[in-house]
């Protein structure tokens, strides 16, 4: 099994930390937020791990080398100067993860989520982690059915942690899925979110609803306290 971190982003809200280093290399608890990833990733056993890359790509391969001091190895797939949003940048990096399903975690989150809880191949086309909503989210994603089973809406809605498990041919046919989409450096760029609710009409999307610790690290001061937590001193 092979895994994708997104780490693309242009990191808008974090900003000025972001404007010389990406989100997914800030440090929070002595070590950039992506490596609390790659760890958890060599647990596992993966061994293969592509990191999409964007916006300061040059600095990924400068911190994190080749993998190797995780027993892993890293393929970094440059979309270019502009992200091409999650459903480009999936599509960006198919040609690195081949056709077995993989796991997919946004860089710029922390969990303690146990990734080896996770089917290493969903019942569908994709598997995807729920958290409940964050005080920040005034709405939820998405809602999860009794039988596991994604929904597009319900009674109550929970939001996507940015992990999950993808099958590679969510994306077959994605231009019918996406009424519109641009060009970025030449490839397209379009969120993967329609994709996944066009395909939770016939129960193709399952889930869960993780209840541990979560964080989605998207201001200087979700950034702070976390750190301040992972350190003992909050």
């Amino acid at each position: 099994m092979k895994a994708l971190i997104f780490a693309a982003g242009l990191g808008e809200r974090m900003r000025p930390l972001t404007d010389t280093t990406p989100k997914p290399l800030l440090r929070v608890g002595g070590k950039p937020l992506i490596e609390w990833h790659l760890e958890k990733l060599a647990a596992l056993g993966i061994r293969d791990v592509v990191v999409n890359t964007s916006w300061l790509a040059d600095q990924f391969p400068a911190a994190l080398g080749n993998g190797a001091r995780w027993n892993l190895r890293l393929h970094f797939a440059f979309e270019g100067d502009t992200p091409l949003e999650t459903g480009g940048g999936m599509l960006n990096a198919l040609p690195l993860l081949g056709d077995a399903p993989f796991l997919l975690v946004n860089g710029d989150v922390w969990t303690d989520l146990d990734f080896a809880t996770l089917p290493r191949a969903p019942r569908g086309l994709a598997h995807l982690v729920l958290v409940d909503r964050p005080p920040q989210a005034t709405q939820g994603d998405f809602a999860l059915d009794a039988d596991g089973c994604v929904r597009a809406d319900g009674d109550h809605t929970l939001t996507y942690a940015g992990i999950g498990v993808y099958r590679p041919q969510l994306l077959d046919g994605w231009r019918a899925c996406i009424a519109t989409f641009r060009l970025a450096n030449g490839k397209p760029k379009f969120p993967l979110a329609p994709l996944l609710r066009a395909h939770m009409a016939c129960g193709a999307i399952t889930g869960e609803h993780h209840r541990g610790r979560w964080t989605d690290v998207g201001t200087p001061e979700r950034l702070a306290r976390l750190d301040a937590e992972l350190r003992g001193d909050a």
